[in-house]
């Protein structure tokens, strides 16, 4: 029998949530949240392994960590350094922007080279994170973002070297 899916015991009809699901939309259980936690250690851990912790059998971490992806709450992926890959420049760009952010989003997720977009609040309308292979390919990739319709003004924060990147923050 198929282990319970902990958004799957919390029903409602299709044009309703319930005030637990606006505060928790993944309505993650306990044993998904430590699934989750261990996975953060280290994405290679065998189900077997996880399972100890957690109390469960193998196939049961499996059957949830495969809906946890399904439902898109994870993903795994292999995290690469990216100097490594030959991507020698990484840099922030803030964006002010004029008009649809989200038509100018997706104008944004079609070019080549931005990793990570971002609506923010504050001096930029947007932040995008970059890697290229050096400082002409930076300048190219800003060059084609400011003729973006939409890009108002653009100000680049070119990193020097990574200190610290982190995925395991936790689950709440």
């Amino acid at each position: 029998m198929r282990e319970p899916f902990a958004a799957e015991t919390h029903e409602t009809p299709d044009n309703e949530t319930s005030p637990e699901q606006r505060r928790s939309p993944s309505l993650l259980d306990e044993t998904n949240k430590a699934i989750i936690r261990e996975l953060q250690k280290n994405g290679r851990k065998p189900y077997g392994a996880i399972g100890k912790v957690v109390g469960l059998s193998e196939a049961a971490v499996r059957g949830r960590v495969q809906r946890l992806v399904e439902t898109g709450i994870i993903q795994i992926v292999a995290v690469t350094d990216p100097v490594q890959l030959g991507y020698r420049r990484q840099a922030m760009i803030g964006v002010n922007t004029s008009g649809d952010l989200d038509a100018l989003a997706d104008q944004l997720r079609a070019t080549d080279g931005i990793d990570y977009i971002v609506a923010a609040a504050g001096r930029f309308d947007m932040l995008l994170e970059v890697f290229t292979a050096d400082d002409d390919d930076l300048l190219d990739l800003v060059m084609r973002i400011r003729r973006i319709p939409g890009v108002d003004h653009t100000e680049v924060f070119t990193y020097l070297r990574l200190i610290e990147q982190r995925y395991d923050y936790g689950v709440r």
